[in-house]
């Protein structure tokens, strides 16, 4: 298996219980991290050194690295012949490397169906080449792979089961030493380091405006450990290191806490449309690497819960877009709409409910049926 970044690692995570279950001898190893590890799995490699962003230089500086681990990794499977091997989502490392595997005759799954649907159309070739059956965590890409010849299962999104349908948010509050009462905003700047250096800095200035209007308001910052000496100095920079309370980890606590989230594009962002939540979606990346990517974008939407729904429920501010002010001003107008426009909210959480009704599924049952009807075939 293989898994970049934290996301990754929580999918492969869940995946790896319904394995268990079906094959309870089953032995996992290869690019992990932390939640894999706690099922068995032996990471020959840390899941954070497959962490890149963006396209140009900022891509180069680790390609070196990284082709030097899948060739190191490709070597070794191809040595050992496992009975299957399953990429999870990390696109652009693990299809190269489930085609070389499948050439060789080791049956590859892919977890999480590469986002055809929303850019870079051409992969679809790829896929069909690289991979024995794909893992599909939303509702409509099976068919849509299947037009092309690609054997797919939808197993649900593992998240909508981790999350539950209604969260206690005052046993959230507690748990951070918050009070009932208080209006409270999530800040996500994201999960890799180069996120951190384009959105961390530009969402506490968001942090200073909306201080500034509603004193009142507490601010939470969950942050994944390795990051969060860069995350409190961009707070500092930015002069609210004092207003707000950064924490190691606990996102999801964070979320079930929160009035309003403003967030990185990512799957964070379905995570909070599954916990309810009005956000503000942000996204900033190298200049170089925003052109190609508006080039390839096949739709409107950025955000994950504005795709699901099909249309913008939520705003979303990218690249230059994102100024501290325009943050600010649509966080304030989620937190203003709480008391002045009630029904707002309501019609919002009422969406949300009806997406993660439609995501829950045993996902690790019907992976773990999916990947044993492809070992038969």
């Amino acid at each position: 298996m293989v898994a970049g970044e934290t996301s990754g690692d929580l999918l492969a995570g869940l995946l790896l219980d319904g394995l268990k279950q079906r094959w309870p001898d089953l032995q996992a190893a290869g690019i992990g991290g932390p939640q894999m590890a706690r099922r068995g799995f032996q990471a020959w490699w840390p899941h954070d050194k497959l962490s890149v962003h963006g396209f140009g230089w900022e891509v180069l500086r680790r390609y070196r690295e990284i082709v030097g681990i899948r060739r190191q990794l490709k070597a070794r499977l191809l040595q050992d012949h496992p009975d299957v091997f399953i990429g999870v989502d990390a696109p652009d490392f693990n299809l190269d490397l489930e085609a070389d595997l499948k050439a060789q005759g080791i049956k590859t799954v892919h977890f999480v169906c590469p986002s055809i649907w929303a850019w870079r159309p051409e992969r679809i070739e790829k896929i069909k080449r690289s991979v024995d059956h794909v893992l599909c965590i939303f509702p409509f890409e099976p068919a849509l792979l299947a037009a092309h010849g690609i054997a797919a299962t939808y197993v649900g999104h593992p998240l909508a089961n981790v999350i539950p349908m209604q969260v206690d948010k005052s046993a959230a509050r507690a748990a951070l030493g918050l009070a009932p009462d208080d209006r409270v905003v999530a800040v996500l700047p994201g999960s890799r380091e180069s996120e951190i250096s384009h959105l961390a800095y530009k969402f506490f200035q968001a942090v200073a405006l909306i201080k500034q209007a509603q004193s009142a308001i507490k601010f939470i910052v969950p942050a994944v450990p390795s990051l969060k000496a860069k995350i409190e100095a961009a707070a500092r920079a930015a002069g609210v290191f004092a207003s707000v309370q950064v924490l190691s980890g606990q996102s999801h606590t964070a979320l079930a806490a929160c009035d309003v989230t403003l967030i990185a594009s990512g799957t964070a962002t379905l995570e909070a449309a599954l916990f309810k939540r009005p956000m503000v979606i942000a996204y900033r990346m190298g200049a170089v690497s925003w052109q190609i990517m508006r080039r390839k974008q096949l739709q409107p939407w950025v955000g994950l819960p504005n795709i699901l729904c099909r249309e913008f429920v939520v705003p979303e501010l990218l690249q230059d877009a994102a100024t501290p002010q325009a943050l600010a001003a649509e966080v304030l107008r989620w937190l203003d709409a709480i008391t002045a426009e009630p029904e707002k909210i309501r019609a919002l959480e009422q969406r949300f409910a009806a997406l993660h009704t439609e995501l829950q599924r045993d996902t690790p049952e019907l992976a773990a049926h999916a990947i044993a009807q492809t070992l038969r075939s």
